[in-house]
């Protein structure tokens, strides 16, 4: 078997995982726009559409970047699976206050434990750090591309959430996000 095989095959672990817990979450009490789902759906959709699918057209999105040695095949399928470790780990700290959409649900709780203590976005960071795994081993242009959609949408994503964050929590937010970095950790120094 492949590795990029075995990275499709993590991503559809992953998958599975998330529709199962997916099941019991808290009810919502309110929940962002479809215009807004769409501003960041569109691209994150992209990124993952461009990664894995096989009729991606001929020409620069294929063009090898570089050729395929022992080293940057382990690596690339330990990022994906450490990066899609990281992201259950955030989803299991958040509980059943998670949703696909930005979403308050009922009785939300600001969670700043477990990964949550470094990132305010722990899930998007494991999961951009997943596709770059996944891109080391693509090797070609569309994996370096993948990777900055699936980027792009959840800076855009996350910055909604930010919005309603502050709106729900309010001083208690304000100082979490001063304290913690937004999709990257934040360094210190």
């Amino acid at each position: 078997m492949d590795a990029m095989r075995i990275c499709f095959y993590l991503w559809c672990g992953w998958m599975a995982i998330w529709l199962l817990w997916a099941i019991r979450t808290k009810p919502t009490e309110r929940r962002e726009s479809v215009s807004s789902r769409l501003s960041y759906t569109v691209l994150t959709v992209a990124g993952f559409w461009i990664m894995f699918a096989g009729d991606v057209p001929e020409g620069w999105l294929r063009i090898r970047l570089w050729h395929a040695n022992v080293w940057s095949t382990v690596l690339g399928v330990a990022i994906t699976a450490g990066g899609l470790a990281f992201a259950i780990w955030a989803r299991f700290y958040l509980g059943t206050n998670w949703s696909g959409a930005v979403t308050v649900k009922v009785g939300h709780q600001l969670v700043r434990s477990g990964p949550y203590r470094w990132v305010r976005h722990p899930i998007y960071f494991g999961m951009v750090l997943a596709m770059a795994g996944t891109a080391m081993e693509r090797r070609q242009v569309r994996g370096i591309i993948a990777v900055l959609l699936l980027y792009a949408g959840f800076k855009i994503k996350s910055k909604i959430e930010e919005r309603t964050m502050i709106a729900t929590f309010g001083a208690e937010y304000d100082d979490y996000t001063r304290n913690t970095g937004g999709i990257l950790p934040k360094l210190r120094f």
